[in-house]
């Protein structure tokens, strides 16, 4: 079981690549109008109507204690399905999805050296490193 490939939508916060498991994900969209909702936390930018559907948004930047950008054209919402919850995540850019050979995820590193927080781990491509990250942490959901 360990050649077993895993499909991952890559994305950008910064200079950092990070990959979210593609089983989560139900669609990329474009940054659109995003209503803010009271008393919310600072990283929960408010909700979208996506196509009827009232999804909630998060500014992965924020939820992750990165600088704020400039705004960008490349933005994107990738929109995740966690059972029954919508939940959409503002990243800077979604480039590609990319195949990750469990082999190639080095998950000790993350346990041995870091609060795993949402970081599930760590994958090693031709010339960058790419942080796997954990969609239930990201929300606060146990399993």
């Amino acid at each position: 079981m360990k050649n077993v490939t895993n499909k991952y939508v890559i994305f950008k916060l910064h200079n950092e690549f990070y990959g979210i498991g593609i089983e989560n994900v139900e669609t990329i969209e474009k940054i659109m109008p995003i209503t803010r909702v009271p008393k919310t936390e600072k990283y929960i930018k408010g909700v979208i109507n996506l196509r009827g559907e009232i999804v909630p948004v998060i500014d992965l930047r924020e939820r992750f204690n990165i600088d704020k950008p400039e705004d960008s054209n490349d933005r994107r919402i990738i929109i995740n399905r966690l059972e029954d919850i919508m939940v959409g995540f503002i990243v800077d850019s979604a480039s590609e999805v990319k195949d990750i050979l469990n082999e190639d995820i080095d998950t000790n590193v993350v346990s041995e050296n870091f609060d795993s927080g949402f970081v599930k781990g760590i994958a090693k491509d031709e010339n960058r490193v790419i942080i796997l990250v954990e969609v239930n942490k990201i929300l606060g959901v146990t399993n």
